[in-house]
């Protein structure tokens, strides 16, 4: 049952990776934690693995319909991958509960400004 969850969840995952350029975060870690009861730190982990080929596959799609801005994602990527590195460093100093609270309240505070604020 558990690897029928996970394909489940993959496949919302990517769906909504593609959709919307979410996906591992706001999608797969919650629905680990909850239908999987995994770790939230594990469901992290696994979906920063899961998001790879997913973000590859989309992006590659969305170059074809035009929808990247090079430069801007040039901009992004060195100091991205820098914030990467230190957010899953800063794992191992918070508890797990710190941790869930921290991606309750950040998922709370961009829904609002997504639904209320142009």
């Amino acid at each position: 049952m558990q690897y029928l969850f996970a394909a489940l969840i993959g496949l919302v995952g990517g769906v909504t990776s593609g959709l919307f350029g979410v996906g591992g975060g706001i999608v797969m870690v919650p629905a680990m934690v909850y239908l999987m009861q995994t770790n939230i730190k594990t469901a992290i982990g696994t979906s920063l693995v899961v998001i790879i080929p997913t973000a590859l596959t989309g992006a590659y799609k969305h170059q074809q319909l035009g929808n990247i801005d090079w430069k801007v994602a040039a901009s992004l990527v060195p100091l991205a991958i820098i914030g990467g590195f230190v957010g899953a460093a800063l794992t191992k100093h918070l508890p797990a509960d710190v941790l869930k609270k921290c991606f309750g309240g950040f998922m709370i505070l961009a829904g609002c400004r997504l639904l209320f604020f142009k």
